[in-house]
């Protein structure tokens, strides 16, 4: 935080341009949850500059992991859950590249997770914590160091900070400096942004600077934490953004029929289909298809007439 341009000033940048901050090797922690609010956006422009290398975090994560691994742009996950979503269960492009490719699938506790990335924001080197203690994902994690607590003796478990070279995030809206506001569920996200060293943020609108002082409780990520702003509607599709839209489930149906039927042609056909071949997003969303967009705006934006 000490060495970060902390000055208000418009961060609005195109995707490619955004993407350009993260380089082969670095560590990228992701926003959002299983299918909920993924920068999925930023996801298909890191695959698509041919990224590699990246040891990449997140709370829960699901087909962007998928994709990740099936790109090449990631060697490394660090999650507590990794599957295709509830519906479809544990990902077999995971289990291919873990078991076959050697790619490492490292897991935490979800509680240890958040905690690695609470102790990343506040600056310290760990926290303690009480959630694995006696799991068998504690014998996995050498990383984690058992003790005896020096006021209680009781035991506990502390935990590394974890702080990405950069963060990944997707919000409902945010102005030009980048004061963004988040509705639903935060998920780990704001422990994410002030723990990473710099901070993408896409967003489905760019708003006034005086809209986002009219509601100030919902600013939840300032914007001295963030590096750049990237108006991208629909930027998680096919994933969800809470009162926007839910999830494209035929696109997801598909996509999961097609790699989990073939973790390795099936992965490459649908990259190339949905990444490599459109020359932007809208031709991304042009090919999930209009009425389904049309659909899960509906669904999602259903929630506030209820």
């Amino acid at each position: 935080m000490s060495k970060r341009d902390r000055s208000l000033r418009e961060k609005v940048v195109s995707l490619k341009e955004a993407v350009s901050l993260v380089q082969d090797g670095m560590k990228v922690g992701i926003g959002g949850s299983t299918m909920s609010r993924t920068p999925m956006a930023l996801i298909w422009e890191l695959i698509r500059q041919r990224r590699r290398n990246l040891s990449c975090s997140r709370c829960i994560i699901s087909t962007d992991g998928d994709l990740l691994f099936g790109s090449g742009a990631s060697d490394h996950i660090i999650t507590s859950w990794f599957a295709q979503g509830i519906l479809w269960g544990l990902s077999k492009v995971m289990r291919h590249h873990v078991e076959t490719q050697g790619k490492n699938y490292e897991e935490w506790s979800h509680m240890g997770v958040g905690m690695r990335f609470r102790a990343g924001s506040m600056g310290v080197p760990f926290l303690p914590m009480r959630a694995m203690l006696g799991s068998d994902v504690m014998k996995q994690r050498p990383e984690a160091k058992p003790v005896n607590c020096p006021f209680t003796g009781e035991k506990l478990l502390l935990v590394p900070a974890l702080n990405p070279d950069v963060a990944l995030i997707h919000v409902q809206r945010c102005d030009a400096y980048g004061n963004a506001q988040i509705d639903g569920l935060q998920f780990m996200d704001i422990d994410l942004a002030l723990a990473a060293n710099r901070v993408i943020l896409t967003t489905e609108r760019i708003v006034s600077n005086d809209q986002i002082r009219r509601a100030p409780d919902q600013t939840k990520i300032p914007f001295f934490c963030v590096d750049a702003v990237v108006e991208v509607p629909y930027g998680s599709a096919p994933h969800e953004c809470f009162g926007l839209y839910e999830p494209m489930m035929k696109h997801m149906g598909s996509y999961v029929a097609q790699v989990n039927a073939d973790p390795v042609d099936g992965m490459r056909e649908y990259l190339e289909r949905y990444f490599y071949e459109p020359n932007s997003w809208n031709e991304y969303l042009a090919l999930i298809g209009m009425e389904e967009l049309l659909e899960a705006s509906q669904r999602g934006r259903s929630i506030y007439n209820d």
